[in-house]
């Protein structure tokens, strides 16, 4: 049986058991606390070291895997009502106590990213690991439940979704050796793909084409990049969730966004019990270190049931800034970032703000101006605001960026040139818009963000196995 089965079930008392593991602790050379995995919770497995060769005992270490049977019964000691009276006992891989980097103390989240390779085998990376694998499942089912269609958008692509530039390339030029056109400049007509290409921001619009066909579509999968900041919400690989569904317009975008967010976290709540037990504690002691100004008001549960238990309230950009500007924070100059006027771009102490001081309750953003957001949103008839919306978070503030997109094919083509976006790089998103075009919404969602968000871990590099970030790729 695996650990979590074992504790969950009845009737065993008395019955043989066989489980295998590794050993967390060993101490008075007879308690072994094991853990498979399968949960956070370990199980005592008690021996007879009077009757267990010497030889054994030895390799009895933190991180040796090893295979057991012996009889279940109620624990005499605190902290666990089950354990293992151990008849046999096999070592299955040794570990040296003097090389094994995770021993039963408490170690930094910088040294455990230095041996991500082993950090799932602590508390706190297995909880969260068991978390996001439950929220991965989640996600396929919220969308496969309403018969959204699951798209594999392409890695490499020729297009820049967000305009942002900061792509990496791909190519099969050797190092200084790229063959140059007549202007000095490389001539990627001769590379692989026979133009210059990169590695994908975002799988929205190759989804588009998808929703245009079979009118509801969704990614989840890996986007990269290629931005220098070393900070705790940046990552050069992270995984985003891209739902795009035909003739829907942003309110029911905004819809769908709340929906889906509480349902995920619902399934987590339902799911991960234990382990978001355990968050929710490690997240309340963290807490406690900080200087009082710094804590947050919500425990991790509270928080999350703060998301599913209240509508999310819709607010207009405009409506936001007059809020933010007339604001105490921004009179008295405690925004690092002051609010001065209309077509401000929103810091996350904004975003927190109306969250968490102003309403109450998460917020959906929408309207905003249009040269702070992306080509492909629709314009309004006012022609300064988009049909744009953000979902913000407490603690941690946008966690959902959408809008309805652009329909209008004479509107996108002069968004695109105002741009200076080439018409020939996207002529295929163009011909959306001139054959059985129609309102179309959708939105993106970042997978570790919203792992993160559910965790209460401060440092996104915390909630994926192996971070990638500027000058780390390793494992």
């Amino acid at each position: 049986m695996n650990i979590a089965d074992l504790l969950k079930s009845e009737g065993l008392l008395l019955q043989e058991i066989a489980l295998k593991g590794w050993v967390r602790t060993f101490r008075s050379n007879r308690f072994i606390a094991l853990n498979d995995g399968s949960t956070i919770n370990n199980i005592q497995c008690v021996i007879d070291f009077e009757n267990t060769p010497e030889e054994t005992l030895k390799r009895i270490n933190t991180g040796a895997a090893i295979s057991l049977k012996g009889t279940l019964a109620e624990s005499q000691g605190r902290g666990q009502s089950l354990e293992i009276q151990v008849s046999e006992i096999e070592i299955l891989g040794d570990s040296n106590p003097d090389e094994y980097p995770i021993q039963p103390k408490k170690h930094s989240f910088e040294f455990l990213r230095e041996n991500a390779h082993l950090r799932m085998r602590t508390n706190t990376f297995s909880a969260v690991m068991r978390v996001r694998s439950k929220l991965s499942f989640a996600v396929h089912q919220y969308f496969q439940e309403r018969d959204f269609n699951y798209v594999n958008t392409p890695i490499i692509t020729g297009s820049d979704a967000e305009g942002a530039g900061e792509m990496f390339k791909v190519t099969t030029f050797k190092n200084n050796n790229a063959p140059l056109t007549e202007d000095g400049k490389i001539d990627y007509s001769k590379d692989f793909f026979g133009k210059e290409t990169n590695l994908t921001v975002s799988g929205q619009l190759e989804a588009e084409t998808f929703a245009m066909s079979l009118g509801k579509a969704y990614t989840f999968g890996p986007t990269f990049r290629a931005e220098n900041s070393n900070t705790t919400r940046h990552l050069a690989e992270f995984w985003m969730i891209e739902p795009e569904v035909a003739f829907m317009d942003l309110d029911g975008n905004m819809d769908l966004a709340e929906d889906f967010i509480k349902y995920v976290i619902n399934y987590v709540l339902d799911k991960c019990k234990d382990d978001l037990a355990f968050l929710d504690q490690r997240l309340t002691q963290e807490e406690k270190s900080k200087p009082q100004a710094e804590r947050s008001e919500m425990s991790l549960l509270n928080k999350l049931k703060f998301v599913v238990d209240n509508n999310f309230k819709r607010v207009s950009y405009t409506e936001a800034i007059d809020i933010l500007r007339n604001s105490k924070p921004n009179k008295k100059k405690k925004f690092q970032f002051p609010i001065n006027e209309w077509g401000a771009d929103l810091q996350s102490e904004h975003e927190r703000y109306l969250v968490e001081k102003h309403f109450k309750c998460p917020v959906i953003l929408f309207d905003y101006p249009a040269n702070i957001k992306a080509f492909y949103m629709r314009l309004n008839d006012d022609g300064k605001t988009v049909r744009a919306m953000d979902v913000l978070f407490p603690g941690i503030g946008e966690i959902v960026g959408g809008s309805q997109r652009e329909e209008r094919y004479n509107v996108l083509v002069e968004k695109m040139k105002s741009l200076d976006i080439e018409e020939e790089e996207l002529w295929w998103y163009l011909d959306l818009r001139k054959f059985g075009t129609a309102v179309h919404s959708g939105f993106g969602l970042g997978f570790e963000r919203l792992v993160q968000f559910t965790t209460g871990m401060g440092n996104i590099r915390d909630v994926i196995p192996f971070p990638r970030t500027p000058q780390n790729a390793e494992f």
